[in-house]
């Protein structure tokens, strides 16, 4: 299949309503053949493990990479000179940044919006808009100012602010917003990094501000507190988001996401936590033992695994490090996998290094 080719049925598919179990597997498996015979390194790794687009019937079978190959390989099927964006993680302690090529953000793009609209915006047309987190000027890399760029490009009124930029927070010109926005009738939304929040309550608190927004104002948080030196237990955080902003919890929003995927996962809200997780008919998850590579029983705690069929430049199935359980609504989000489950992960990513050299 032609690029052009695919990106139009990518944008077909992700622009209709929803679709059939066999719908997906067909979508699935299309991309998983114009990947395969695209993308070197994953194709070295399907042909360790004895897939191919011959053998492979089900997108479940599709192999998974685990995450952490973003970081050693290139991982895409188009030049990546040609990438119009290349987002990258956050990096680790040795500073290895994963690296996700896009030559086009076209699909990438629909994906969001159509997702955020349904999952966030719900009935407005256009909200009021506070950012925390700087802008795409300041941090082009990074797929959560992408998002949040285009959030406000699309769904923000004009008077839509961003209050972090390379300073940190500016809390006065947020207060003072906050304070007009609480004399109006007119919804709000604040929406930013889960520890941009931590910081402004931390400020509110030490200062006795208390505010409370108008009734139908939202809150959005992505990004938890993974590798953070202050560990924040989920309930007081949005305790203290319902406390010192007036947003009831079912009204703040937490958004699933990483810069190796295309989709992101939503919740209802978090009046009780963890949250049920789930995305558009465009994404599927399974949750796996990394040992065995089988699907747990419902109920049980497993990794996930992400199959994204907006992701079709790299590949299309992510081994996440997260740890879930899948339920009627989605799945629940646990954590970093620990133990038996880590061991699982890391052996993976050993597969992919031994077919990366030939073995």
């Amino acid at each position: 299949m032609k690029d052009q080719h695919l990106l139009d049925y990518l944008h077909t598919f992700i622009d209709q309503n929803d679709c059939s179990d066999d719908q997906f597997n067909e979508c699935a498996l299309t991309l998983f053949s114009y990947q395969y015979k695209n993308n070197i390194p994953f194709q070295k790794y399907c042909l360790q493990k004895g897939k191919t687009p011959r053998t492979v019937k089900t997108w479940q079978q599709i192999p998974a990479v685990p995450i952490n190959a973003f970081k050693e390989l290139t991982l895409s099927c188009a030049d990546p000179a040609t990438a119009e964006r290349i987002f990258m993680t956050s990096g680790t302690t040795q500073k290895v940044q994963g690296k996700h090529y896009h030559p086009s953000l076209s699909v990438y793009d629909l994906s969001m919006i159509r997702n955020f609209k349904e999952r966030f915006i719900g009935a407005h047309e256009k909200i009021q808009m506070g950012i925390l987190f700087p802008t795409e000027d300041e941090m082009p890399n990074s797929s959560l100012a992408h998002y949040l760029a285009l959030a406000v490009r699309k769904f923000g009124k004009e008077d839509s602010q961003y209050f972090i930029n390379g300073h940190g927070l500016e809390l006065y010109p947020l207060m003072d917003k906050m304070e007009h926005v609480e004399k109006t009738a007119e919804p709000y939304a604040l929406l930013g990094a889960s520890y941009s929040f931590v910081h402004l309550l931390d400020e509110l608190e030490n200062m006795g501000k208390v505010y409370k927004l108008p009734s139908g104002s939202k809150i959005l948080d992505t990004g938890g507190f993974k590798n953070k030196a202050r560990e924040i237990e989920l309930n007081a955080f949005y305790d203290r988001l319902s406390q010192y902003l007036g947003v009831h919890r079912k009204n703040c929003i937490n958004m699933y996401g990483m810069t190796e995927l295309s989709t992101q996962f939503y919740d209802d809200g978090n009046d009780v936590v963890p949250s049920h997780k789930s995305g558009p008919h465009w994404i599927r998850t399974r949750v796996i033992n990394p040992l065995t590579g089988e699907d747990v029983r419902k109920g049980d705690q497993g990794v996930l695994v992400h199959c994204d069929l907006a992701n079709f430049n790299s590949v299309s199935t992510i081994l996440t490090e997260d740890i879930g359980i899948e339920t009627e609504k989605g799945f629940l989000l646990l954590g970093r996998a620990k133990g038996a489950e880590a061991k699982g992960c890391s052996l993976t990513v050993e597969e992919l290094f031994q077919a990366r050299k030939g073995n």
